[in-house]
């Protein structure tokens, strides 16, 4: 989904941090955190839907996946050059220096 629709799952309480409940999406995560999909929320058609439109997600060095068991575990604080950007970060500093 986009990043509005991930916002709006985490914020209705589909998602578990450390098997506990997190309705905030910009909650930070600290390596050894694991994030998984609540039980009743896994039969979501958004959830299938974009588990198969993301089935062929590139491995990234810092986050260790188990699409089994619908979760992830951040193993490192990612580097801004780890990170894959979609959008230009200097238009958006531009944008709030005026």
């Amino acid at each position: 989904p986009s990043r509005r629709a991930a916002r709006q799952l985490v914020r209705h309480g589909h998602f578990l941090v450390n098997g506990r409940k997190v309705d905030i999406p910009s909650y930070l995560l600290k390596p050894g955190d694991v994030v998984s999909v609540r039980e009743k929320s896994k039969k979501l058609d958004i959830i299938h839907e974009m588990l198969k439109k993301r089935g062929r997600v590139k491995e990234l060095p810092w986050l260790q996946l188990n699409k089994a068991h619908l979760e992830g575990k951040l193993l490192a604080i990612p580097s801004r050059e780890e990170i894959p950007v979609t959008f230009d970060e200097s238009l958006i500093v531009e944008f709030y220096s005026r």
